[in-house]
């Protein structure tokens, strides 16, 4: 990881299902909300534009991306990396109101950019819902592969650029 980004422990769920899942360099997670402390506590509750405000939801989003980097690092094994974010697909609760979801999105994909540099760029597909579970304000859920970790060039191999 390039960013300086402080990356939270993984909290987990109470639910009957498993957080994320790996088949070979790919790494599946389950959706991800703003959660604090433990699987019980979600940062904030409701739907954009009515019960929670734009700052509000975007803090949200940012909280489920750290989650995000949490789940994907518990994946990797001794020596591997995140290789990239191959997609990312944001729910965000909605009312009647307009709100600007791709806003509360763009704070997701900040996160991940600012932790991964390049490889946290993404595809990103942004969808208005009526409810998400626990009540959430925003669900983010990510694809991702890993990779060995490239190690520094050797000063005694003589394969350093000069």
């Amino acid at each position: 990881m390039t960013g300086a980004a402080l990356i939270p422990p993984p909290i987990g769920t109470e639910y009957d299902y498993i957080m994320s899942a790996r088949h070979g360099r790919i790494v599946f997670l389950a959706g991800q909300i703003a959660k604090t402390v433990n699987e019980e506590t979600v940062h904030a509750t409701g739907r954009c534009g009515i019960e929670v405000d734009l700052p509000t939801a975007k803090h949200c989003a940012e909280i489920a991306a750290g989650q995000v980097l949490a789940w994907l690092k518990a994946q990797l094994e001794a020596h591997e990396t995140i290789d990239r974010i191959l997609r990312m697909t944001v729910y965000v609760a909605v009312g009647d109101a307009s709100v600007d979801i791709s806003h509360i999105a763009e704070a997701a994909s900040g996160t991940l950019i600012a932790a991964l540099g390049e490889q946290g760029r993404h595809p990103r597909s942004v969808i208005g819902v009526a409810r998400l579970p626990r009540n959430a304000p925003v669900l983010l859920e990510v694809t991702a592969s890993v990779r060995p970790e490239r190690s520094a060039p050797s000063t005694e191999t003589g394969l350093e650029r000069g």
